[in-house]
């Protein structure tokens, strides 16, 4: 008997169409995870691209104590990655905790968490795992907004999540995920973070340090501490960060209790380009980069990027000395601008002197306001020079540079130019004489304010700082000693002779003259007499030379007698590596700042090779040493040494940080030229010759008597308080020693006739004796 057919209940259809239809789904899905992977709706990486994921790095600048100074980077790309060796394991536990429980369970998507997220539609929590995060900064970027784009970056954002989790292990994961976010305030990375909101390493970060930017990870903006508006939900969120590590078992309740009572303290330093140490040095580093990688390729062929190829600039900075360089500049400048300002307030074309209101305008303002972005931008569209003169004189809102901090006014732009001209600038420049590696250079005041570099870019006349090279071409070439002697009376140097255009008798400063004086005591006092002498015996042309094979960029310097009071106009720069001559017994030694440059695989790129040449015998330059050593002894420089004076009403007002009572032999030179313009100082120990120069943008720009304006009182006290310091960190070994004598010294250097301190250094009156202002009659 034939079987029954079985009739289909409307149950089991139901049944059959559910299946139907959850097969269909379920082929959906794989579909389009297939159609996903196969890059139909839109390209994945490849594994080229997933073994070197695409991401901007920021070039670093390197000290030789191993701190990072500075970067290169281009807009807020301020990225510098670190291994996840070098993150706490504690900011490790808050990340899980929070962003991903179950990080170490997955491969890379979180079936949970996408099965709950699906059920509640994202209401408890979106199912993103850490490693789906850091595809997403990888390679699908910022999150669509349309529903249906953000479904396939999900899906794009899975897959690539999976193929991640097979090339990298966990622990590489969770550093490249750190090294991409965004903290905001160009804390790109968790370096960079860590640096600007606490000034530290994210190895040295404490736990609830390291709490903050996990908190951050939802929303940088909003739950950012520095914001006054988002602190305290950047607080509460910070302690959610808690409470989920309780949950996961890494913190006891007890434990959490406590960090969340905790205050959350931040200590933010930003890292622009105008902030942190060593502004002005960076910024010439920077330019040098530029030079450096139009003539090295990669193995490739292509160029380096200075802002996105991660380069490592290591230089011969050491991070405490530009500290301590920067700390005497601005501590000194600060005082001494207090001074100027109180010295121009009866003075009716401040902060101008030496010009009448139309000379202000036509060779000062003027050229200034035609130099400025704002008269540029308004050239570009076309508007005349009388509009464009005419606008200076509208008020506008702007942020000027005050010594108590940015201040936000309204002032016309004539105005804010004559504000920004009324500040004194000032440059200092440290080196090893030895190697030729710079310590420390401060190029200004203020690199967001005064841009331009007193150390390198900055070419003004030296004054009497430029005497020890004419009395070394002197020792040189006639044997002289300095107990050699010589009248102090006017000298001429006829009309003719060297080129000159007339007759040639310079003045001593203050009408110092008569009766004889030796070598050691003309250079002390700065005698112009006996330069004019000196001058007279050698000529200007062998001096210019010696000056020349020094580092001296030459080109533009007259060989003029002028040249013996220091009528050339001399970079601190050179003048720095000039003077590293002498404590080098005659070997100059080029001075150099970037000692090595690595790629971010830590190939190296460049290796500095030094550049060293005899100039003058062992015999000459300690010779010199002697000489200036007596600047310090009895000269203007004396005061570095005595400290009976601190109770001087000018010494508390002017001598930053006095008294400096050096006890070790110094040799040193003041400078200050024509109507006291630019006051300078150098100074030399063994191993370390440093160079101080202040002065105004413009030479009219000065103070009115040389009380004020001699180089002892206006860049001498940036060497002392520099020099104070330095000694202070015993670790920095900067020696306190004799200057090497030659075995084979001829030349006498003890002369009894030179009395250590024939002269006292303060005048009837309390004050210094006037220093060596040079009236240079070209």
């Amino acid at each position: 008997m034939a079987k029954q057919a079985k009739v289909a209940t409307p149950a089991s259809r139901w049944t059959a169409l559910f299946w139907k239809i959850v097969g269909v789904g379920i082929l959906m899905v794989v579909l389009l995870f297939v159609f996903t992977a196969l890059g139909i709706f839109g390209a994945l990486p490849n594994e080229k691209s997933l073994e070197n994921p695409d991401s901007n790095l920021a070039s670093q600048i390197m000290t030789a104590d191993g701190v990072t100074i500075g970067k290169i980077y281009r807009g807020n790309e301020n990225r510098t990655p670190v291994t996840y060796d070098e993150l706490p394991l504690h900011l490790t536990h808050a990340l899980v905790s929070t962003e991903d429980e179950r990080f170490y369970d997955h491969s890379g998507i979180d079936a949970r968490g996408t099965a709950r997220a699906l059920a509640y539609l994202g209401s408890k929590g979106g199912a993103s795992t850490i490693t789906q995060q850091l595809a997403k900064q990888f390679y699908t970027g910022r999150a669509s907004g349309n529903i249906v784009v953000r479904s396939f970056q999900k899906l794009q954002e899975m897959i690539t999540a999976t193929r991640l989790e097979r090339n990298y292990t966990k622990e590489e994961i969770i550093a490249m995920y750190l090294n991409q976010v965004d903290f905001n305030n160009r804390g790109v990375g968790i370096r960079s973070a860590s640096r600007i909101y606490f000034g530290k390493e994210p190895k040295d970060l404490k736990l609830e340090e390291a709490a903050v930017f996990v908190a951050m990870l939802k929303n940088p903006s909003l739950y950012n501490p520095k914001r006054e508006k988002t602190k305290e939900f950047a607080f509460n969120r910070r302690n959610q960060v808690f409470k989920q590590m309780e949950r996961n078992g890494y913190l006891t309740t007890a434990e959490k209790d406590s960090l969340q009572a905790l205050p959350m303290v931040i200590n933010f330093t930003p890292e622009t380009h105008n902030d942190g140490s060593g502004t002005y040095v960076r910024e010439f580093i920077r330019a040098e980069m530029k030079e450096f990688v139009k003539e090295n390729k990669k193995p490739d062929g292509t160029n380096y990027d200075i802002y996105e190829d991660g380069l490592k600039i290591f230089t011969t900075l050491d991070s405490r000395m530009q500290k301590h360089g920067e700390d005497a500049v601005l501590a000194h400048m600060n005082n001494l601008q207090r001074e100027f300002d109180e010295q121009n307030e009866k003075n009716k074309t401040a902060p101008f002197r030496d010009l009448d209101k139309d000379e202000i305008e036509r060779l000062i303002m003027k050229p200034a306001m035609r130099r400025s972005e704002r008269y540029r931008v308004m050239k570009n569209k076309g508007m005349d020079a009388d509009a464009i003169y005419a606008s200076f004189d509208v008020p506008t809102e702007m942020t000027v540079f005050t010594w108590n901090g940015d201040r936000d006014t309204t002032m016309t732009p004539r105005d804010s130019i004559l504000h920004y001209k009324k500040h004194l600038r000032a440059g200092m420049m440290s080196m090893d004489p030895l190697t030729g590696e710079v310590k420390a250079w401060v190029g200004g005041i203020n690199h967001r304010h005064f841009k331009y570099d007193a150390v390198k870019q900055g070419k003004r006349q030296v004054g009497s700082t430029f005497k020890p090279f004419l009395y070394a071409t002197a020792v040189s070439q006639l044997h002289y000693s300095p107990c050699e002697q010589f009248p102090n009376v006017q000298f001429t140097i006829e009309k003719g002779k060297f080129g000159n255009t007339k007759d040639w008798t310079p003045k001593n400063s203050g009408g110092d003259y008569g009766g004889m004086v030796t070598l050691r005591e003309a250079l002390a006092k700065s005698l112009n007499t006996v330069s004019a002498q000196l001058m007279d015996k050698v000529g200007p042309k062998p001096v210019l030379d010696l000056v020349q094979k020094m580092g001296v960029d030459t080109k533009d310097i007259p060989a003029v007698p002028s040249l013996a009071l220091g009528s050339a106009e001399i970079s601190l720069y050179d003048m720095v590596g000039a003077y590293g001559t002498f404590a080098n017994q005659g070997i100059y030694t080029e001075p150099y700042l970037i000692s090595r440059i690595e790629d971010k695989n830590g190939r190296i790129l460049y290796q500095h090779t030094p550049e060293t040449r005899d100039v003058m015998s062992a015999e000459t330059a300690y010779v010199t040493l002697s000489l200036m050593e007596g600047v310090t002894q009895a000269g203007s420089g004396g005061r570095l040494r005595h400290s009976w004076a601190t109770g001087n009403k000018f010494y508390k007002e002017t001598m930053t940080g006095y008294p400096y009572a050096f006890t070790n032999p110094i040799a040193g030179k003041t400078g200050t030229t024509q109507n006291q313009s630019d006051g300078w100082f150098m100074g030399i120990v063994p191993n370390l010759v440093t160079g101080a120069w202040v002065g105004g943008e413009d030479r009219s720009t000065h103070f009115p008597t040389i009380k004020y304006g001699q180089g002892a009182t206006m860049a001498l006290p940036i060497w002392g308080q520099y020099m104070k310091a330095v000694y202070a960190d015993e670790d920095l070994k900067i020696s306190d020693r004799r200057f090497p004598k030659p075995s084979d010294l001829d030349i006498e250097t003890n002369c009894d006739e030179f009395r250590a301190a024939l002269d006292n250094p303060l005048g009837e009156d309390g004050t210094p004796e006037p220093d060596d202002s040079d009236e240079l009659d070209f």
